[in-house]
């Protein structure tokens, strides 16, 4: 179940996919994604792998910790954006960011924090997602990473 605001229940269901993953077990769509996203962060698979420890924790930017299951989720969210083409823009701006970086990877790891972001500013200001000024703010990026 991961359509769902309940934290635990969610990072449960990375743990439990991983988990899944690992014994070779069949794999629904949505744990396919999310464990294909888990094996590109190696750093994380002890966290999943973990059981209960990390399931409850919060993670705190002030003391310096980035929190796992948001740049896994973030990861996913940039998946069914490029898998539905909205915005509009984005799977033009995601082939040209990965072209330019010579790595699909890390353009997600750009388009994520610019997510975050825009995320971030909707939630503080109680504006909902704008996704003209996503693909603005895209397009900067785009054009910065322009050698």
């Amino acid at each position: 179940m991961l359509f769902t605001r309940d934290r635990r229940k969610i990072r449960e269901f990375y743990a439990e996919a991983w988990k899944k993953r690992l014994s070779r077990a069949p794999l629904e769509p949505m744990e396919e994604l999310i464990t294909d996203i888990i094996a590109q962060h190696p750093e994380y698979h002890g966290i999943l792998e973990a059981g209960e420890t990390h399931l409850d924790k919060d993670y705190l930017p002030e003391m310096g910790e980035s929190n796992p299951f948001l740049h896994m989720s973030l990861h996913v969210a940039i998946q069914e954006q490029l898998s539905t083409n909205r915005p509009k823009a984005l799977r033009q701006i995601h082939h040209q960011l990965a072209a330019q970086l010579g790595d699909t990877h890390e353009a997600e790891h750009l388009i994520a924090e610019c997510l975050a972001e825009m995320i971030w500013a909707g939630q503080r200001s109680g504006r909902p997602f704008n996704e003209k000024q996503y693909v603005k703010q895209l397009r900067k990026l785009l054009h910065a990473t322009q050698g």
